[in-house]
């Protein structure tokens, strides 16, 4: 069979699809990436809040008319959405024919071959258009989440897998699952509890990744900093990270989903001594009013925050710091909002997202009534933003003039013509990027390594000249 697939939602997802394709190859089948010419299609979708239940419900709907043409044989739905809404998809969708959670990946041979499939029961009308599915969802309350038990899965270095990403970097998923509550969140529930990979088994996929070319590897769980905790390995992050860089073929190493209370000084004076790991901390607050945050079941405080910060700035000198915040969750108060804008402007990072609060069941949260308004959170989210985007136009200034090291991804989505990297403050798919200027693009290759000089910037994006001793010959 020739398969396809579309995958949605994190890099951890991601990775899920990845090894899937790699249980799918190895099976004997062929994979493309072009779904209109699959035999199978698998739809690995997210659920993490509306707008992303909505893109794959889009996502499965637009496959299926694939399937009605004739040029589709079989569709498989996998991933959080699967999982969250595994019998509402095979009632309201007869189009698919196996559904799959996030603890079922193994099954996806026996899914794409025809041996194993999912009984439909009557259809009725939740899902036919892209919304539908939040307002039945809530009309529905806790009682939609059909998984019949919580997830264990865990893959490892033995485990096929078929890295999707471009061939200079990969992500590497070093443990599954969540042992956190957060109000506001579903994904203990979808992924089960936190469970790390054996620090053998992430070294060797590390090596063999390398072996084939990688030259960035970005280190994802659901908390990154908790490795090795559940075992009762104290210290293990940090001893990873010294293992890992000393693996000949990698240049960076990057971590991406920290948390607050798991970041340790052994982990940073790692980050600030080993020579591939990128000084870079993702480090999701969520927000900075005390009053908030104990409602969101979050740990902390501002000042406790800023206290943490300036320790990790402290012991890793030159570190870029990625956040990301909620607006709008019940409760919420402009004084709140007014909390979070002064400690954005007082801690000053270099990278902030910012999202609306998206009001889900089965999580804590849902039994809290929803007072922000649509538009008021929309509002709350622009203020932000607008203040990030002037501390990040100051930033993009004073660096204007420095030489720092770029990593070239490829041409530009926007223009072939236009070269892109990014610098080590600088992940890929979340962050800005570097633009290439004054070079020839036939002169860089993707996952080569130069010196530039930045020359400017446009917005988020730097603008950045290679040195000349830098060029390929």
């Amino acid at each position: 069979m020739k398969v396809g697939l579309l995958s949605l939602g994190c890099p951890k997802n991601l990775v899920d699809g990845e090894v899937m394709l790699g249980m799918v190859r190895n099976a004997g089948h062929d994979v493309t990436a072009d779904a209109s010419s699959a035999d199978v299609v698998i739809v690995n979708t997210c659920a993490f809040i509306d707008r992303a239940k909505e893109e794959s419900v889009d996502a499965i709907l637009e496959m299926a008319e694939l399937k009605k043409r004739g040029s589709c044989q079989r569709l498989i739905v996998t991933g959080c959405l699967a999982e969250r809404y595994r019998d509402r998809l095979r009632a309201e969708m007869p189009e698919i024919d196996v559904v799959l959670g996030t603890g079922e990946v193994p099954a996806i041979v026996g899914a794409v071959a025809g041996t194993s499939s999912a009984p439909h029961a009557a259809p009725v009308t939740l899902f036919k258009s892209r919304r539908d599915v939040s307002a039945a969802a809530r009309a529905a309350g806790p009682a939609l989440l059909d998984a019949p038990s919580r997830p264990t899965y865990l893959y490892d270095a033995t485990t096929p897998r078929l890295v999707t990403t471009p061939a200079h970097y990969a992500y590497l998923k070093i443990a599954e699952g969540c042992n956190y509550t957060c109000a506001f969140c579903i994904i203990p529930t979808l992924r089960g509890a936190y469970r790390s990979r054996d620090e053998d088994s992430v070294v060797e996929e590390a090596r063999a990744l390398a072996a084939r070319g990688v030259r960035e590897l970005l280190l994802v769980s659901q908390d990154t900093t908790f490795y090795g905790h559940d075992r009762g390995q104290r210290g293990a992050l940090a001893r990873l990270l010294r293992r890992l860089d000393a693996i000949d073929g990698l240049e960076w190493i990057r971590l991406l989903y920290l948390y607050p209370t798991t970041i340790t000084d052994d982990v940073l004076d790692a980050m600030a001594e080993c020579e591939r790991v990128c000084r870079y901390v993702d480090l999701p607050l969520q927000h900075a009013a005390s009053s908030v945050l104990r409602r969101m079941g979050r740990p902390g405080t501002r000042a406790a925050y800023e206290a943490l910060l300036a320790r990790i700035r402290a012991r890793v000198p030159g570190v870029t710091l990625r956040t990301t915040f909620i607006v709008g969750f019940p409760g919420e108060t402009i004084e709140d909002v007014d909390e979070l804008a002064a400690f954005v402007e007082a801690v000053q990072f270099d990278h902030v997202g910012v999202f609306t609060y998206s009001h889900e069941e089965d999580t804590r949260a849902f039994a809290f009534a929803e007072d922000v308004p649509a538009a008021e959170k929309e509002a709350r989210r622009e203020r932000i933003m607008r203040l990030q985007r002037g501390i990040v136009a100051a930033r993009r200034r004073a660096q204007i003039g420095a030489v720092t090291r770029v990593l070239v991804d490829g041409p530009s989505p926007d223009s072939p013509l236009v070269m892109t990297g990014r610098t080590e403050g600088q992940a890929p798919d979340i962050d800005s990027s570097v633009v290439f200027t004054e070079c020839d693009p036939s002169s860089l290759a993707p996952g080569q390594l130069v010196e530039a000089r930045i020359v400017d910037s446009v917005g988020y994006d730097l603008l950045a000249t290679p040195l000349p001793d830098e060029r390929p010959a």
